[in-house]
């Protein structure tokens, strides 16, 4: 399996999940966690997914869904697990 965290934060606007969602199954990754929440109308999501499957360069995959945030207002990044789980131990 290759996880990787999305993260996707900004102002709240109708269809981040919709638009993030669809590029994934468009791309054959599949969602195994998600979490989002909305505070003070600043949106804020979490998705833990696997991209064994990706349908294209996970290059190709980061810069598309940072692009995409960018089209809604909000910040899209993608870290592979094992650098999230590094850069975030105590």
């Amino acid at each position: 399996m290759n996880k990787t965290i999305i993260t996707v934060v900004g102002k709240d606007t109708k269809g981040i999940i919709a638009r993030v969602c669809t590029y994934l199954a468009e791309n054959e990754v599949n969602i195994l966690d998600i979490s989002q929440t909305i505070v003070g109308g600043y949106f804020n999501m979490m998705m833990i997914v696997d991209m064994s499957q990706l349908a294209v360069h996970y290059e190709q995959a980061q810069n598309d869904l940072e692009e995409l945030g960018r089209t809604m207002g909000v910040q899209v990044k993608c870290q592979r697990e094992e650098i999230f789980e590094k850069m975030h131990r105590i």
